[in-house]
């Protein structure tokens, strides 16, 4: 039995050797340029990037903003998942291929209709106009709030499909039973339903907000370089300012917010496993 599982084992090992060159080598060559110079190991870049005030209004100013998309996706995601559940024949499979088929174009595509939509003259401004929630046309286009609403439309089917997961096996028999007790539906909700829902909550919001924090294209197209984020400085440093040290350190600083939250979203996912 021993050696059928090391025989298999052995077919993981293109894919690891595909990872590790495409990959892994070029990451460690990257972070390599971050702390050396031509004195040797040293973390100047780190420390000046830190100290420098700009960088830390990209940096807050990144998380903000994921941390706010990542928010009103699950708050958008949630009850969606739970119609989802619910849902059969035809109607499962227009919810399916709803969640399924945006993900299937590409970004450029759909942070392209969103700066459409969010225009002066767009549809948006219109139908507010029309509803007369406002007089004339506001800006829309060039604000984090654009950027935070388009960024959650984009990434709300990797909040949505985590979510259904759970919610499709949850055991529809224990709200019940606990409704039996005379438990109220807010009783029911917030521990019955949330705790056992809790792991695909965990495991979407650690989606979304891992491409959140690191996404380029849609910032790019909604907010220009009015409202920089880390992965525009990068860009900015390594195409315009052709500053490798500099780009290499800020790759590292977002590597590792992206490590940190997946770090955290398994110790918390174990966590929650282990408790329900």
């Amino acid at each position: 039995m021993i050696r059928r599982v090391d025989r298999l084992s052995l077919l993981a090992v293109p894919a690891l050797g595909y990872l590790a060159v495409i990959y892994a080598l070029p990451l460690v060559m990257l972070l390599a340029k971050s702390v050396r110079t031509p004195e040797g190991f040293s973390l100047a870049e780190y420390a000046d990037f830190f100290a420098d005030e700009y960088n830390m209004r990209v940096l807050w100013r990144t998380l903000r903003v994921a941390g706010l998309t990542t928010l009103l996706a699950l708050v958008i995601a949630y009850p969606t998942a739970f119609a989802m559940s619910r849902a059969k024949g035809g109607w499962l499979t227009v919810f399916l291929v709803a969640m399924v088929l945006p993900m299937s174009l590409g970004v450029v595509v759909k942070a392209f209709a969103w700066s459409i939509l969010f225009r002066a003259n767009g549809a948006l401004n219109g139908a507010l106009q029309w509803i007369g929630l406002i007089d004339r046309p506001i800006r829309m286009m060039f604000t984090e709030t654009a950027l935070i609403v388009g960024a959650a439309n984009v990434f709300l089917p990797f909040m949505v499909l985590p979510i259904y997961a759970v919610v499709r096996q949850l055991d529809q028999r224990l709200p019940e039973a606990a409704a039996s007790l005379g438990a109220t539906p807010m009783f029911r909700f917030f521990n019955v339903t949330l705790p056992l829902t809790l792991p695909g909550v965990v495991a979407g919001s650690a989606f979304t907000f891992s491409l959140a924090v690191s996404m380029y294209v849609i910032p790019s197209l909604i907010v220009g370089e009015r409202q920089q984020t880390l992965s525009m400085l990068i860009a900015r440093s390594f195409l315009y300012l052709r500053n490798e040290p500099l780009g290499s350190t800020i790759s590292a600083v977002l590597l590792g917010i992206a490590v940190l939250v997946v770090v955290l979203s398994s110790w918390l996912a174990r966590r929650l496993g282990a408790r329900t």
